[in-house]
């Protein structure tokens, strides 16, 4: 499949996090107007409990796993398929756990983790219920996940969207070393499950109590379920 298309195999996903991965910091500013960092709080602030032993799949930089170790999660771990996105994590918190590894098959034991978390993360995989099926395996029962992810709005901010996503975001990735992967961000979104199908699937994957909230008027949701 293509970059347009707006699925990519596993080891093209590699490689374009790979090569993303000097510019993805600033690009995540950039496309959010700063805000991504508000959100993966409002997210480690819904999942995460004092001491707990936390899963960053699909970490990237680490941003959201540093959030978590701040507040006050006992041991976290961050897991990303890209070695180039983990190189810039460890700079950032080298006293966390960094493993190089794929959600769809996770490398660790049943019931690992008390709190699991996926920010801006979970729309890339090449299986979204094999990959929430595995994030459930490591949870323990009543083990808490939080998904953040970006969506499609509806109503006014709609046009905006349309006009951001599709048009300005991957414009400005092209002005930045290896920022041209951008192109792919629209198609990726628009083949993602909105937020009521997404927690419809999580609850058919075994996550109880789930529900969802919306940030920047629709554009980003916050998904949240129980491991049963």
């Amino acid at each position: 499949m293509t970059v347009e298309s707006g699925r990519l195999p596993a080891e093209g996903v590699r490689r374009m996090f790979d090569r993303i991965a000097p510019v993805y910091d600033v690009m995540n500013r950039v496309m959010t107007a700063g805000l991504d960092q508000r959100w993966r709080r409002a997210t480690v602030q819904a999942t995460v409990r004092e001491g707990d032993h936390v899963l960053d799949a699909c970490c990237g930089t680490g941003d959201l796993a540093v959030a978590a170790w701040k507040a006050g999660a006992g041991h976290v771990v961050g897991l990303d398929f890209s070695e180039r996105m983990l190189e810039r994590a460890r700079r950032k918190a080298p006293e966390l756990d960094w493993v190089q590894g794929d959600v769809l098959a996770l490398p660790f034991e049943d019931a690992s983790f008390d709190a699991a978390v996926v920010g801006f993360g979970v729309r890339n995989v090449e299986d979204l219920e094999a990959a929430i099926r595995e994030l459930r395996r490591v949870l323990r029962p009543g083990g808490r996940l939080g998904i953040l992810e970006i969506t499609t709005p509806r109503g006014p901010l709609k046009f905006f969207y349309k006009l951001w996503f599709d048009r300005i975001v991957p414009l400005l990735g092209r002005l930045l070393p290896g920022g041209d992967a951008y192109t792919y961000l629209p198609a990726s979104v628009r083949r993602f499950p909105g937020p009521e199908a997404l927690a419809e699937l999580l609850g058919s994957c075994g996550f109880e109590a789930v529900r969802f909230r919306r940030f920047a008027g629709g554009i980003v949701a916050l998904h949240v379920g129980e491991a049963g």
